[in-house]
């Protein structure tokens, strides 16, 4: 892959260079692209998810070394890849994406554990990644819970 590739890549088609939350800005661009996988059968869909984990974190490595820094913000193919996780075999209502939207920010910006102590002591692509994989995680723990007292007759 060129590197004019891979920096396309990991930035979102260009989301990541937006000059302000980078970081919101790939997590928006990833909507419309999960929402059009959530139209696929599930156990496509989680193929395509659990494949798109190596090959997002050599994306992310080989743009963090292109760029010289150990996770440049312009890199938001994690937070992408994050969001995915979080909404992961949902519905693909609108209510459903908002909030798994909103949520998703929330837990890449606090980093419960165990998301701060990977953003902190992995280094390269699976570094980059994994912080976001685990705010995924911890989206869809909420949002499960949340459409589990909200479904009829709970």
């Amino acid at each position: 892959m060129s590197p004019s590739t891979c920096r396309l890549l990991a930035s979102g088609l260009g989301a990541g260079r937006v000059p302000v939350a980078p970081g919101t800005a790939g997590t928006l661009a990833a909507v419309p692209l999960v929402w059009a996988l959530a139209h696929l059968p599930p156990a496509v869909e989680l193929l395509l998810l659990v494949v798109s984990l190596p090959a997002a974190a050599a994306v992310c490595d080989r743009a963090a070394k292109l760029d010289g820094r150990g996770d440049p913000g312009w890199i938001v193919l994690d937070e992408m890849v994050g969001f995915w996780v979080a909404v992961v075999l949902l519905p693909p209502r609108p209510l459903h994406l908002a909030a798994g939207f909103v949520l998703f920010r929330l837990f890449d910006i606090v980093k419960p554990p165990p998301a701060g102590w990977l953003d902190r002591n992995m280094k390269g692509g699976w570094g980059i990644l994994l912080d976001d994989v685990a705010a995924g995680l911890w989206t869809r723990l909420v949002l499960g819970v949340i459409l589990w007292f909200a479904a009829p007759g709970s």
